[in-house]
């Protein structure tokens, strides 16, 4: 099988979110279960060309793709991605050629052909496999920046690579969607029924580009099992778009996300002050001294330490975090957080850390090593989502026996199992209610266990027992498309 896997970040060449860590880590995982992967991103100007060692491909002639009325030129490098036979190809353009990833780096905001750049990027990146030679068997599209690659393909001339491709289409996050006014359709060159009432992209009379994906794709997939379940259920979960997965509820499958168990392992782990396995914890009292020493804070080994990796926005339930701090505050407890976003809720969070500066320290950086640190040298790591279509922080705490408190919801609920006493059973704190209460309880119980040796060393085995790692999602992300390209022969047939 030939996959196309089309997204716009993935590791190692550049990051946003948790999309990039998907991307990035799930084609080596397909090519080494036997699939041919290949891998298409923009080529963004802050990708570091030399580093990569990419090859820019000779431009053809007629190199350019349709957006509106107007043939825009397009550029392809080549690259590979590392440690692994998965090529990359990297499409360019004027969209492309400037600072940012999905916002404008001078102004923060997004950029105003926002919708032109993801039409370029679609139309592009067909063009792109195209320019391989090779035949694709399935097309994996994630979230609302590839949508339009599906209805694209489906159009497609009999005799294009991508022609009889079956169609996949992730969903990270369904809270951020592409939504547009109505005037930038004119831009897809699509047929008009796309925007009449319950078209593919029609959406309260705007044009919603994930829409199209949830519509169109042969199979649908989210990155859990109980995300697949919640985004069918509510406008909380689904932001308006519930009613279009409940009626393609046979066609979504949800698959846990895997860890890139070679970055993030506390036994080789580059960026830790010592490295430590479940046999051998002593590392990791190395690591949190080394952490607290670090930030400036003082270091006691009989003082918890939470830390919190996250945007800090209300999503990630930052709100409920500060309405907890005082709890945090009067148990002794230390918190180190990592993370920017709102500048209100960072202004909040900065106070805090000026008011009491041993106990609390806050990092407003990108700043890779430290996020390591802090997943090594935490007692306990914060995640009080509001929702959570997988999470990947919860999952590299466990395997660095750093025991989690979590909001039961998404991702956290399918891989975070609530502590039981009476059975020496569960890895962490799970919590139900988006209330502070609920937050301030689990974290009560949190402390509890800490005070007692046994307790906290059989959580942090437990976690550390736990597999992660890529190979079992990329079976079952195998089985997915053979279940889309049966979902193709059915719709051509039908």
């Amino acid at each position: 099988m030939h996959v196309g896997l089309i997204a716009a970040e993935a590791v190692p060449f550049v990051k946003v979110g948790g999309l990039a860590d998907v991307a990035g880590t799930l084609p080596r995982e397909l090519a080494q279960l036997g699939a041919q992967v290949t891998l298409v991103l923009p080529a963004y100007r802050r990708i570091e060309r030399q580093r990569w060692e990419l090859r820019a491909e000779p431009p053809r002639a007629g190199q350019t793709v349709l957006v509106g009325a107007r043939q825009e030129a397009w550029t392809l490098e080549i690259g590979q991605l590392p440690d692994s036979d998965v090529r990359v190809l990297f499409v360019g353009g004027r969209y492309f050629d400037r600072d940012g990833v999905y916002t404008d780096a001078q102004t923060g905001r997004d950029f105003e052909d926002q919708a032109e750049r993801w039409v370029f990027f679609a139309r592009a990146a067909l063009a792109a496999l195209a320019h391989q030679g090779h035949a694709v068997d399935l097309l994996h599209c994630n979230d609302h920046h590839t949508a339009l690659v599906i209805p694209y393909a489906q159009a497609l001339d009999a005799d294009h690579p991508c022609a009889r491709a079956a169609t996949f289409f992730s969903i990270h996050n369904l809270g951020y969607q592409g939504v547009f006014r109505a005037h930038a359709f004119r831009a897809t060159g699509l047929p008009d029924s796309f925007m009449a009432p319950m078209g593919a992209l029609e959406f309260w009379g705007g044009m919603n580009l994930m829409k199209a994906g949830l519509v169109l794709a042969d199979l649908l997939g989210t990155v859990s099992p109980t995300y697949a379940q919640e985004i069918q259920t509510s406008e909380e979960f689904g932001h308006g778009l519930q009613g279009v997965l409940r009626a393609r509820a046979q066609d979504l499958v949800g698959i846990l996300n895997g860890i890139d168990v070679r970055v993030w392992s506390p036994r080789h782990d580059r960026w830790i002050a010592a490295r430590y396995d479940a046999r051998d914890l002593r590392g990791k009292a190395t690591c949190k001294r080394a952490l607290l020493e670090r930030l400036g804070l003082p270091y006691d080994p009989a003082r918890p330490v939470f830390g919190c990796i996250a945007r800090l926005t209300a999503q990630k339930g930052i709100d409920l975090l500060l309405g907890a701090i005082p709890v945090l505050i009067e148990s002794g407890s230390q918190l180190v957080i990592l993370g920017s976003g709102s500048p209100e809720l960072e202004r909040t969070l900065h106070a805090w850390s000026r008011r009491f500066p041993r106990q609390i320290s806050v990092t407003s950086a990108f700043d890779e090593p430290l996020a390591h640190a802090i997943e090594a040298g935490s007692d306990f790591y914060l995640m009080p989502s509001r929702y959570e279509p997988c999470g990947l922080n919860q999952m590299y705490s466990l395997v660095y026996g750093t025991i989690p408190v979590v909001r039961r919801t998404g991702g956290l609920a399918d891989t975070v199992r609530d502590w039981d006493g009476r059975r020496g059973e569960g890895c962490g704190f799970v919590f139900g209610s988006t209330s502070v209460d609920a937050l301030v309880e689990a974290m009560r119980r949190a402390l509890i266990a800490f005070r007692d040796p046994t307790t906290h060393r059989t959580l942090i085995q437990n976690g550390m027992a736990l597999d992660f790692s890529w190979e079992r999602s990329a079976r079952r992300y195998l089985e997915a498309y053979a279940r889309a390209q049966e979902r193709r022969d059915a719709r051509r047939r039908g």
